[in-house]
């Protein structure tokens, strides 16, 4: 019998919760508060809105990234490779899910390798910040760039849902010099991302101090993965534990807010909780290079390449649509667009 990695078993629950359950934060990713000024003159023409943007030398189409999800499993195989065909086809950025269990167990590697796939994208592989403090090293992180061919390497922050988890590593003390070491050392940019409950000031600027090339802020609004760890408890106490969290975190734009406040000339890529082109739009003007979105692709994914593609489409017409009715030609006059507070 072949022998299953713990973490892959593990994905395997997160993409039946996911798909399953009500996971959803209680708290918004605060871009309802936000508003463009509507230009009833726009004086340009809609097919002349220009998306176009860059990151880590890479061209995209469109500001839009295809947050983290999966990995590790036939069926997280089949999710990846979805979504990396209709990032192809959009031209915009893709991230993996950690890739942990690809190295634990090399009969893994190939739910993540989707690069023959997608030959021109901006690739990210993703690796758990935590697994330096249990034995993983700059060479481990080098093996997952390798592997999947990627362009750059994001590390998550997932201290909470580490907490909550039966078999969570939380030795978190000491990671930040690590995560300096990795950067120093790496070949490609490192990005470090929270996975759903905001990166705030004071970490942001330790992190870009550590010679981060990104930061990607993951705040609320999305998916909670308390309430996730929630439906893994294996008993009472460990449900009503998860359960007491699921209105925790800083939300996408305060987050966002804040660390742009701070860091106003490093790449931020905002994600959490975002469900449309419009809100990408405010992302953007808020001061995010990229925008990130994960949970409505997920469920797109397990139906088929087509069907991301048709949500993706759907994201970018209203992005433009958006940056039309405010009168922004291309996302440098969009981050010059004044958002209103009510």
């Amino acid at each position: 019998m072949k022998k299953v990695a713990p973490s892959a078993s593990r994905k395997a629950d997160h993409i039946r919760i996911n798909l399953t359950k009500n996971v959803q934060s209680a708290l918004s990713n605060g871009l309802e508060q936000f508003h463009f000024p509507h230009q009833a003159l726009p004086e340009i023409n809609l097919d002349e809105v220009d998306t176009k943007t860059e990151l880590f030398g890479k061209r995209l189409a469109a500001p839009l990234l295809i947050s983290s999800m999966t990995g590790g499993t036939k069926e997280a195989g089949s999710i990846n490779r979805a979504l990396a065909e209709a990032a192809q086809s959009a031209g915009i950025a893709m991230a993996l899910g950690s890739m942990r269990p690809a190295l634990e167990s090399p009969a893994l590697a190939a739910t993540f390798r989707v690069r023959s796939l997608a030959p021109s994208i901006l690739l990210l592989a993703n690796l758990g910040a935590v697994q330096l403090n249990y034995g993983y090293t700059v060479d481990h992180c080098r093996r997952a760039v390798e592997l999947a061919e990627a362009d750059a390497l994001i590390l998550h922050l997932n201290p909470l849902q580490e907490a909550l988890q039966p078999e969570g590593n939380t030795r978190f003390a000491g990671l930040l010099k690590k995560i300096e070491t990795v950067c120093r050392a790496l070949s490609v940019p490192v990005v470090v991302k929270e996975v759903g409950w905001g990166i705030g000031a004071e970490t942001a600027r330790q992190l870009a101090a550590a010679g981060v090339a990104a930061i990607d802020v993951a705040g609320a609004g999305g998916t909670s993965w308390s309430q996730v760890e929630k439906f893994r408890a294996r008993n009472r106490d460990g449900v009503k534990l998860a359960a007491l969290f699921k209105d925790w975190g800083l939300s996408t734009a305060d987050a966002l807010a804040e660390c742009h406040r701070v860091l106003p000339n490093l790449p931020i890529i905002a994600s959490g909780g975002i469900r449309n082109g419009l809100e990408i739009a405010k992302c953007i003007a808020l001061g995010a290079r990229l925008a990130g979105v994960a949970g409505p692709l997920l469920r797109s994914a397990v139906r088929s390449p087509k069907a991301v593609e048709a949500d993706i489409q759907r994201f970018l017409t209203e992005l433009r649509v958006t940056m039309f009715a405010a009168g922004a030609r291309d996302l440098a006059a969009l981050q010059r667009v004044p958002l209103q507070r009510p």
